[in-house]
């Protein structure tokens, strides 16, 4: 094995033990959803709010969201292999793209159940002793969300994120129906129930749409953010001098991590080893100024009319 291989390898290596850890977030996920989902079916149970069953519901896709948020970081850790030269990143879309599908499934039910109800309305019962459970489950997962939120984002783990924006929907459910309930106690009116939880599914609707389309583009690879793109152009601007240009810039995002290509045009007359060193440099300073950053570049001689070829995404085809 070639240095340049093992470097590669201690590098997909290193990366794979600081995403390792990301599982304990998922099984914090876990933790509180059985928690709340305990909470809020004692909290149904006992006034029969279909408001608060839509909570409950919206809970268990929250404990499938995380079992699957668990395997997916879990598979994303891995370090790159034979099969997957880039590696395995793109897992975490995978998990954001369920929760988002599950989150429709779970908008859905709510909005038909509260339909029934609102065509049938019913009585609540043991108001006080609901609200109470249901306010405690969402403290839980207001404490859960904000943890995962933060960690999301240091690592920059969409899945996190997903998970965490999906646990603040959650808590703005329940917020919603426990106002809904209340009110239905101070007024009387049974109908508010049901269109209470109407909202509610229509704000559902409205959060797995968002998480859904990042998914999906994320599976696109999309270039680098606007704030790592300036990065990289500070770094060549640097670099660039009369007879050193760059061209053919191309980057994408793939869970984490960036991928970087750039072709470097220097003089014909110089040796291989003035190129090399200057790519060397080049690519330290890419990696230092992006995190989690892999990145190819390609030498060319800045003489040859061939070299301009490459201005296009698409290299031209030659006669």
């Amino acid at each position: 094995m070639n240095i340049l291989a093992q470097a590669l390898k201690r590098a997909n290596i290193l990366f794979s033990m600081n995403r390792n850890h990301l599982t304990r977030y998922a099984w914090l996920s876990i933790g509180a959803a059985l928690l709340t989902i305990c909470f809020k079916m004692v909290a149904w149970r006992v006034t029969g709010s279909v408001g608060l069953l839509s909570d409950a519901a919206e809970s268990l896709v929250n404990l499938v969201g995380a079992l699957m948020a668990l395997a997916m970081l879990t598979i994303a850790a891995r370090p790159a292999d034979e099969e997957h030269a880039y590696g395995h990143g793109k897992a975490e879309y995978f998990s954001s793209g369920l929760e988002g599908g599950l989150i429709l499934i779970a908008a859905a039910g709510i909005g038909i159940a509260a339909v029934q109800r609102l065509l049938n309305p019913q009585p609540l019962a043991e108001i006080g002793v609901g609200l109470a459970v249901s306010g405690v489950a969402s403290v839980i997962n207001l404490t859960v969300a904000v943890v995962l939120l933060r960690a999301g984002k240091r690592h920059q783990s969409i899945t996190l994120e997903a998970n965490a924006q999906h646990l603040l929907t959650d808590v703005w459910t329940s917020v919603g129906v426990i106002a809904g309930v209340g009110a239905v106690a101070l007024t009387g009116w049974n109908w508010l129930d049901p269109v209470v939880a109407l909202v509610v599914a229509a704000n559902i609707l409205v959060t797995a749409f968002k998480i859904v389309r990042r998914s999906v583009g994320g599976l696109m690879d999309p270039a680098v953010s606007s704030v790592d793109l300036a990065s990289i152009q500070s770094v060549l601007t640097r670099h660039t001098r009369e007879r050193v240009q760059f061209h053919a810039l191309r980057t994408r995002q793939s869970g984490p991590r960036r991928f970087i290509s750039v072709h470097v045009l220097v003089p014909g007359e110089w040796t291989v080893q003035q190129g090399h060193d200057l790519l060397e440099q080049i690519e330290d300073d890419l990696r230092a100024a992006v995190a989690n950053s892999t990145v190819f570049t390609h030498l060319e001689s800045i003489d040859d009319p061939a070299s301009w070829r490459d201005l296009e995404l698409e290299r031209e085809r030659s006669d």
